[in-house]
């Protein structure tokens, strides 16, 4: 049974007034029936870590980098991370791969990284409009999945995350269709790669405009495990909809 995961990614939003909202998702979800994550900031996974102890909300980073320490200005290692009482790390996500051009190589290197320091890599890959309308989706997500996926992978330590670029945070959201199509492709591409066991068990998220509004549609289609939710995850109010939604998927 793969593991169903309600991811929020507050991405440059948030100061330690933010963690408020934490306390209300945990009072509403004491005991929610999915894993629930959020990465904040680089400044507050240390305070956020510490706010959610001995809850059942996980903490992560945004990115971490492939070297373990070294000469990198403003750079964080996957052991601070682990250091700071993060247990994911998100790699991969376009922003990341747009704004600091970073390559599949780049994103495996991270991932195996991060791996190897404790963490569970949160892996993302997805098409942007333009080759979308060029029908090159299945091509560039499988190119991604190859790529960026190292083959230390298991089902305990990789997540992987598709967000079509022109989805996130436009309020365009694929057709259930489209959706369903690029999913049933990463299931395949994960078990041709690494066999049934390990391949049938990564789980797999949905994100790019996720809210309470639509995720009971989205969790309901096949292959879909959970939401990388942007936006939506920095209110309480939002996210916990979003919860909901996938506990009762």
């Amino acid at each position: 049974m793969r593991n169903k995961l309600a991811a929020g990614n507050w991405k440059m939003n948030g100061t330690s007034a933010s963690l408020a909202e934490i306390d209300t998702l945990i009072t509403s979800h004491p005991t929610p029936k999915c894993g629930v994550l959020i990465c904040p900031p680089a400044t507050l996974v240390g305070a956020m870590a510490a706010r959610t102890k001995g809850s059942a909300i996980a903490t992560g980073g945004q990115d971490c980098h492939a070297d373990t320490s070294g000469a990198h200005t403003g750079d964080i290692s996957a052991d601070m991370l682990v250091d700071a009482g993060a247990s994911h790390v998100i790699v991969g996500h376009s922003e990341r791969r747009q704004d600091h051009h970073e390559s599949d190589a780049d994103i495996n290197a991270k991932a195996k990284t991060a791996t190897a320091a404790g963490l569970i890599a949160v892996i993302c890959c997805g098409e942007s409009d333009d080759q979308r309308v060029a029908g090159k989706t299945l091509d560039i997500i499988g190119a991604q999945l190859a790529g960026s996926i190292p083959e230390t992978a298991t089902a305990e330590n990789t997540v992987v995350a598709y967000e079509p670029i022109w989805a996130i945070g436009t309020g365009k959201v694929p057709t259930l269709e489209q959706i369903g199509e690029v999913h049933d492709f990463i299931r395949g591409a994960l078990i041709k790669r690494f066999g049934t066991e390990i391949g049938d068990n990564i789980s797999v998220l949905y994100g790019g405009s996720v809210k309470p509004s639509n995720a009971d549609d989205i969790f309901a289609v096949n292959n879909v495990d959970g939401a990388l939710v942007g936006g939506a995850s920095l209110k309480a109010v939002d996210f916990t909809g979003i919860i909901t939604a996938l506990e009762n998927s």
